[in-house]
């Protein structure tokens, strides 16, 4: 089974739209809080721009959510987070976002190992995760 982090959120009063429900872009900024909280609480560099080979990072290249039931201010939230697919050059984070066990939304990032081009360091070139990467995330 691979490995699962959880991150608490607590729904804020500016979270919220004028019908206090969350307001739709706040699940991806949780979901992306719950993903650098998987890499470091695994002991994993999120970013390393100095590092050997030009490490920069692991950016968004796709994201998307379902929306099941709506939150609200003041909830607490968790977001149970797992890699769920690795692909060559790329790998799937997947979230689940539960209150009191209730499932409310479920989403997925695709992100990719990014290093600096070595023809271009202002650009940013996909690479296939390093095997401790990997083993680190499961």
């Amino acid at each position: 089974m691979p490995r699962t982090t959880i991150h608490r959120v607590q729904v804020q009063f500016g979270d919220c739209d004028p019908a206090q429900i969350a307001f739709f872009p706040n699940y991806f900024r949780w979901c992306d809080a719950a993903t650098l909280h998987f890499f470091t609480s695994g002991g994993m560099v999120w970013r390393e721009p100095d590092a050997p080979g030009g490490f920069v990072g692991i950016p968004v290249v796709e994201v998307g959510c379902k929306f099941l039931r709506p939150t609200t201010y003041d909830d607490m939230l968790e977001v149970h987070t797992r890699v769920e697919e690795w692909r060559e050059k790329s790998f799937v984070m997947k979230h689940e976002i539960r209150r009191n066990g209730e499932l409310l939304a479920e989403a997925s990032e695709v992100r990719v190992f990014a290093i600096r081009h070595p023809e271009d360091p202002k650009r940013i070139k996909a690479v296939p995760p390093p095997e401790d990467f990997r083993r680190q995330c499961e």
